[in-house]
């Protein structure tokens, strides 16, 4: 091939906020990075881009279990490696502190699926997994729905507990339902027997957790021990599930907050395609999410100019209604120059449960219907 034929590759950063535990599939690992390669894939193959795009992964451990510096320091190191953006971090209590050092230093655009409002920017943008805001409304739309007017809350000791619960209680108090007990628990699996206690003895007839995800791996056996079975919601923490069979356990018989719908036609067709390359078919959150922002990135390097940092942010602020393969049927993306938020409409979060084959959940609710 000629010397006028040929160009370095796009360069990406994928930064992993926390380290995945060595019982995570080695198979799920790859639903990260595949929807990349195939959207990028295919792009190259017709044409759409002149040159193909490189994809630099890193992983640290950020909190809850390590420190914020590490992940400011990773994402300096990618964009010194040349990375025009950035997918990642993506937990709250990194992500609004590296937000800071990426407007004061780096000025490179970052996209996550934090839920924080916090996170959003000249340069953040965002595909919240959830939202910090949204949910607890839907929380209290569920309760409301199955007839629920009292309801216990375990919160994290986290920004993320902390800002579920403030909204969670304004929107309790919108629909009517007293909270009869709150409770807290440690960012990390720790003993929960006394906050449990303290919901057993308020005696309220659902139970609502805010936070990460990690604090609620005893809250079963909290609960079994008492002969204790309450209704009980989750917020995206329940897309935990699939990191090792750990935390399957820890959300059976939770309702959580996901982004996998079946009657999503969008991602329906991107599962034949993902099923068709690699032989398996990956049901649920991870593999669509990150085919929503794969083809974000593709449009936005396609309609940068220059091929740039601030090229490529300018770029994503014209992406505009395009088919999301996340989120309820009807989805779309859409940035603009002061919109930071990928998603719109209720329907980019459902409700969900885990199946007890350990792979498998089932659709509860879409939000947004009556």
């Amino acid at each position: 091939m000629s010397y006028e034929s040929t160009a370095e590759p796009i360069k990406i950063g994928y930064l992993m906020d926390f380290k995945l535990p060595d019982l995570y599939p080695q198979e799920m690992k790859e639903d990260l990075s595949n929807p990349f390669d195939l959207v990028f894939g295919e792009a190259l193959e017709e044409g759409l881009i002149d040159r193909p795009i490189q994809i630099i992964y890193k992983e640290v451990e950020g909190l809850p279990k390590g420190s914020v510096k590490a992940v400011i320091d990773a994402f300096g190191e990618l964009v010194d490696e040349g990375c025009l953006a950035v997918f990642g971090p993506h937990i709250t209590d990194n992500c609004v502190p590296t937000r800071e050092a990426i407007e004061e230093r780096f000025k490179v655009p970052a996209l996550s699926v934090t839920g924080s409002d916090d996170w959003l920017g000249e340069w953040t943008f965002a595909f919240p997994q959830g939202s910090l805001t949204d949910e607890p409304i839907f929380w209290a739309d569920l309760l409301a729905k199955g007839g629920h007017t009292e309801v216990g809350v375990l919160i994290e000791q986290s920004l993320v507990g902390d800002t579920y619960v403030k909204h969670f209680r304004n929107a309790c108090r919108r629909k009517g339902i007293r909270i009869v007990a709150e409770a807290s628990l440690a960012q990390t699996a720790q003993d929960v027997t006394e906050a449990v206690r303290t919901m057993h003895e308020a005696k309220p007839s659902a139970l609502v957790h805010c936070g990460f995800g990690f604090g609620i791996v005893f809250l079963n056996t909290a609960l079994e021990s008492l002969d204790w079975d309450p209704p009980r919601f989750t917020s995206t923490a329940f897309q935990n599930a699939w990191i090792n069979p750990i935390m399957w356990n820890a959300f059976m018989g939770w309702t959580g907050v996901d982004q996998y719908d079946e009657g999503n036609a969008v991602g329906q067709g991107f599962l034949d395609m993902y099923e068709a390359k690699y032989g398996r078919r990956p049901e649920y959150c991870v593999p669509v999410v990150n085919h929503d922002v794969a083809n974000s990135l593709l449009r936005a390097f396609t309609d940068a100019h220059p091929l740039s940092p601030r090229g490529v942010k300018e770029a994503l602020e014209r992406v505009k209604m395009m088919p999301a393969a996340a989120g309820a049927p009807g989805t779309r993306v859409s940035f603009g120059n002061w919109t930071r938020r990928a998603w719109m409409g209720a329907g980019y979060l459902v409700a969900r449960r885990l199946d007890a084959d350990g792979v498998n959940s089932h659709l509860v609710d879409r939000f947004g219907e009556e």
